[in-house]
């Protein structure tokens, strides 16, 4: 991670265990790697397509918590369909061989259209360096885990579009951010200067991406709104905002995030294909999980649309939260929140909650499901919200 100050191990940049970004990971596959960020489902890592191009050999997944350092082997990878060299639709998804440490954090992916001037935290194991010199040739030689902020500053074809044959690829439209490395002065505002729009963001708090942060996260809200994709110095006739005009993200460069909104069905429906025994009809659903003695196993709760669509390429959703019973978060099961969509063709969906294995003796629990704020479609007349439980088995020998 780039930053403006001559320190990018400056502790303002610095994440450790505990602070929000334990989900944020190392991904490594044939002697390369990028980062990477677990998901809501706690199975699975969204990170960059292209780092599986060109090499060979097994991935592994790097976790960083305050219970310590912990590597899990790739059980499945799964590229973008429609992935191309362009960086168009750079995305992959690498399912874990079992549950993520517990104390990982889990992100939703953000889903609303607002991105382009809203404020990023951006993290990852990227090379370290400062805005004016980029990327520093004495780098260290174990990967930290750094966050920046920055801006979202237009879509990729807007800056396409100005630039014509001076920008050698073209992003499909509504699929990649742009962010520019702003330092005080406007000379070094990529945007500013190659599409005349002018603006300094965060000016000398931003921060930027480097070798090694492909595939972490934007956060917008403590959502994932872009995956770091590429980063590019651009001139166009006689201007070059780029402080040194050498492509090592430094001050007056691009960079590209595949916009996350534009793929949540395709991370959405990925996720369900592979839930392992997730119900598919109201009586398959288990309303009782025994614990287990470690990692995490699922408890699932099916949501079924029995109405009629007014539009039939409309996605209807609901907004979802767990809610303590005798059950409590962080110890019984791992909380979750966020929207659940049905996409045009779908009429249900499983919500996935991780119950939390232990060998410690204690009466069964219940914990619950709140959904509401049906958007698209609605509940039975009168209903605002619906709610189901689930009871956690003890298997540890508790005897009350």
């Amino acid at each position: 991670m780039i930053t403006a100050v001559p320190y990018s191990t400056d502790s303002r940049y610095r994440t450790h265990p505990g602070d929000g970004y334990d989900g944020v990971v190392r991904v490594s596959f044939g002697g390369y790697y990028a980062s990477g960020t677990l998901l809501f489902d706690g199975r699975a890592v969204l990170t960059v397509a292209h780092l599986f191009e060109g090499h060979t050999g097994s991935a592994s997944v790097i976790f960083e918590t305050s219970n310590g350092t912990q590597t899990l082997s790739a059980t499945k990878i799964l590229q973008h369909q429609e992935y191309d060299v362009q960086s168009n639709n750079d995305l992959a998804i690498v399912w874990l061989s079992s549950s993520a440490p517990t104390m990982a954090n889990r992100y939703d992916i953000y889903r609303g259209d607002d991105e382009i001037g809203r404020s990023i935290t951006l993290a990852g194991y990227g090379k370290t360096g400062t805005g004016n010199s980029g990327v520093s040739s004495s780098d260290i030689t174990t990967p930290i885990r750094l966050k920046a902020s920055n801006q979202f500053d237009a879509d990729a074809t807007t800056l396409k579009n100005y630039m014509g044959s001076g920008m050698a690829w073209t992003p499909l439209a509504g699929t990649q951010l742009i962010a520019d490395f702003d330092s005080a002065s406007s000379a070094n505002d990529a945007l500013g200067q190659l599409i005349t729009r002018p603006d300094l963001g965060l000016g000398l708090d931003e921060g930027f991406i480097a070798q090694g942060d492909s595939g972490g996260p934007a956060f917008i809200s403590g959502k994932i709104a872009g995956v770091a994709s590429y980063t590019a110095s651009l001139s166009k006739g006689s201007v070059n905002p780029d402080i040194d005009t050498s492509s090592n993200s430094s001050f007056g460069e691009i960079a590209s995030w595949q916009r996350i909104s534009a793929y949540q069905q395709w991370i959405d429906q990925s996720l369900r294909t592979n839930y392992p025994n997730a119900p598919t009809q109201p009586e398959n659903v288990q309303k009782e999980i025994v614990e287990g003695g470690s990692g995490t196993s699922y408890a699932y709760f099916l949501l079924k649309f029995s109405g009629a669509r007014s539009d039939l390429d409309s996605i209807l959703s609901v907004d979802y939260v767990t809610r303590n019973g005798t059950a409590s978060f962080g110890s019984d099961y791992i909380a979750v929140s966020g929207t659940l969509n049905l996409y045009p063709g779908e009429n249900q969906a499983v919500i996935p909650v991780e119950i939390i294995g232990d060998t410690t003796p204690e009466p069964n629990e219940t914990f619950y499901l709140d959904i509401f704020n049906p958007v698209g479609g609605s509940f039975a007349e009168g209903a605002i919200k619906l709610t189901a439980a689930r009871t956690i088995l003890d298997d540890d020998g508790w005897f009350g």
